[in-house]
């Protein structure tokens, strides 16, 4: 078993900067791909960003890249995805996800944040 959190997100203006954090404990983070998706009110979940176990492999959906940076740290079992240039569509809950192999779909994913909402006003 993989236990995510999420952390850091909040209120911010458009143009604004936010980095998440998701922690992981239970089995070796090193060995898990990552992966961020976003979901906005009345919308289906999105796929945002992925880092493979190594950090030498990273996708990015279009419409943030540019703009987020996935990346991750093993000594502290924690992923992030700083997010720069952020716009109101960018609002939505962010979830976290840890999976044996990258993946843009939700569904090639195993464990799950509980997620951290992303406000960004106009």
């Amino acid at each position: 078993q993989v236990r995510l959190v999420e952390s850091g997100g909040g209120l911010v203006q458009a143009g604004g900067s936010l980095r998440l954090s998701c922690a992981a404990s239970g089995r070796t983070f090193s060995s898990f791909a990552m992966g961020w998706f976003r979901q906005a009110p009345g919308k289906e979940r999105e796929f945002v960003a992925a880092i493979n176990w190594s950090g030498t492999g990273t996708w990015y959906a279009d419409s943030v890249k540019g703009r987020f940076t996935i990346s991750r740290d093993d000594a502290k079992n924690t992923v992030y995805l700083q997010m720069n240039s952020l716009k109101p569509d960018d609002t939505a809950i962010y979830y976290c996800a840890a999976s044996t192999y990258p993946s843009t779909r939700s569904t090639g994913y195993d464990y799950w944040g509980q997620g951290a909402q992303v406000t960004v006003s106009s």
